[in-house]
């Protein structure tokens, strides 16, 4: 059986070296070195030990990822020919140390690996900051801050800066969450920490000392935070809702709060509409705070409370995406709803279309509802081959409408009118139309044609209700030639 003995070398300083890791050095007969860019070789070779690095990996390869596989693949295939290897690497080797997670997890059954700990750069940091890690301490791989997020509620240490254009790119990716002005410390641990210098966020890659010994650390941030995050949306609504709360949030319960949800989502969907950014972020915050406020009370009735609100959306995002997270393929937007539907219904056991149909919420508006009830029946194979037999039934319903409408039944023609707005529905989705959108903008222009021709009627010395219908025809047509843009406000 093949053995790796991953030891951790500590941050620099020989004295720092415990006596178990010092002896396991000494008696290898396979010592491998992650790198030899680490100030405690030099007394390695004092000691008269021989060993070899992978620093030619580093050289060879085109980046980080790249060189930790091949490490790892590296440390395998020694054990496997050497029975033994001492793999040795700068810290403590589970602190920032990617190839040792990588050789554990390809270890197989015929290798065992044993790990020898050390003191780690997070203890010399600690020390010569005076920072209690107990209080927080986030540790995240300065070339993975697109996975690792900062922590602005704790400190933060960000390793692997090991150039000035390493520095620069972590720069631009911390300013995503910090202000420009934030205090960092830039700090080198060779050893102890032979390098610390405190400067802004903005300075960092002006630092000429940067190299593969640098560590950025940043403290938790209290009043100058660039975000707020979701979690001070929930800890503000939790204050709201105490009994030194709001006497008007502290009454809200889930059935008062309905008008407010949908009255936020109709302003959120006009600002969309206007394409006014600053309204847009305003508005969907409103319809966040709904979100957050019945979280509150959800969590207050022991009911839910804003992590099984994520938690329930990523899982539904999962499951119904099998042709991003899953096997299934899907190559056109039709195959991707066709899939979402397919996994909702077997989400929610649904065994037959008809209660596909029905759940659709009620209370929707009636032209948005016949617009998913058709979408729905469609995916079952209930539709028209193509837009024309569509159009087509468009004709028939109004040809039934002309049959009756100067009749005295009026249950028919409202039954025959609703036959005609549904027909309407159905051409509007062959030709991916939303009618509730576009009969808002039809309301929209009508109101400001309607604006134009009653301006021009004033600038004659007339009112519109003393003009025949003629004339207003008149002005209306006037009206129709001005220029109308989705942006006009009502």
């Amino acid at each position: 059986m093949g053995k790796i003995i991953i030891v951790g070398l500590g941050p620099g300083d020989y004295e720092n070296l415990t006596i178990k890791a010092l002896n396991i050095l000494k008696s290898a007969k396979c010592l491998v070195l992650r790198t030899e860019q680490h100030p405690l070789v030099k007394d390695l070779e004092r000691e008269g030990l021989v060993f070899q690095s992978c620093d030619d990996i580093y050289d060879s390869s085109h980046d980080f990822e790249e060189v930790y596989e091949k490490i790892s693949d590296r440390i395998i295939n020694l054990a496997k020919e050497n029975k033994e290897v001492v793999y040795a690497v700068p810290g403590h080797p589970f602190v920032a140390e990617k190839s040792v997670q990588l050789i554990i997890e390809k270890s197989e059954e015929s290798i065992k690996v044993q790990i020898v700990p050390a003191m780690s750069f997070i203890d010399a940091v600690s020390v010569s900051l005076g920072v209690d890690i107990s209080k927080g301490l986030k540790i995240i791989d300065g070339l993975r801050l697109d996975e690792q997020k900062p922590d602005m509620d704790c400190g933060n240490i960000i390793t692997q800066v090991y150039s000035k254009l390493v520095a620069s790119e972590i720069k631009l990716k911390l300013m995503d969450y910090y202000k420009d002005d934030q205090n960092i410390c830039v700090l080198r641990v060779a050893g102890d920490i032979d390098k610390l210098q405190w400067i802004k966020l903005y300075e960092l890659d002006k630092i000429e000392w940067v190299d593969y010994l640098t560590s950025i650390y940043i403290p938790e941030v209290v009043n100058n935070k660039k975000y707020n995050t979701i979690d001070d949306l929930v800890s503000i609504m939790k204050v709201l809702r105490s009994d030194s709360g709001c006497p008007w949030d502290k009454k809200q319960d889930h059935q008062t709060l309905k008008p407010c949800l949908i009255e936020e989502c109709y302003e959120a969907l006009e600002a969309i509409e206007e394409e006014n950014i600053e309204s847009m972020i305003e508005e969907l915050g409103d319809v966040l705070l709904q979100i957050v406020f019945h979280a509150q009370i959800g969590k207050e009735n022991g009911e839910f409370d804003i992590n099984d609100i994520i938690t329930g959306l990523v899982d539904k995002l999962i499951t119904r995406h099998p042709h991003v997270f899953g096997g299934t393929m899907a190559s056109s937007e039709i195959g991707a709803l066709e899939n979402w539907e397919a996994s909702k219904r077997k989400e929610k056991k649904v065994k037959n279309y008809f209660d596909t149909l029905e759940n659709i919420p009620k209370v929707m508006p009636s032209l948005t509802r016949s617009y998913k009830i058709q979408q729905k029946a469609a995916l079952a194979g209930f539709d028209w081959d193509n837009v024309d037999g569509a159009m087509g039934k468009i004709d028939e319903e109004l040809l039934e409408l002309k049959e009756v409408y100067k009749s005295t039944k009026f249950d028919k023609i409202e039954e025959e009118i609703g036959d005609l707005i549904f027909a309407v529905v159905n051409v509007a989705r062959f030709l991916n139309i939303q009618p509730e959108l576009a009969l808002r903008g039809t309301i929209k222009k009508f109101l400001n044609r309607f604006k134009i021709m009653e301006e021009l009627a004033l600038s004659l010395g007339k009112n519109l209700d003393i003009m025949a219908l003629h004339e207003m025809d008149l002005l209306w047509d006037k009206a129709k030639t001005q220029k109308f843009t989705k942006n006009d406000k009502k």
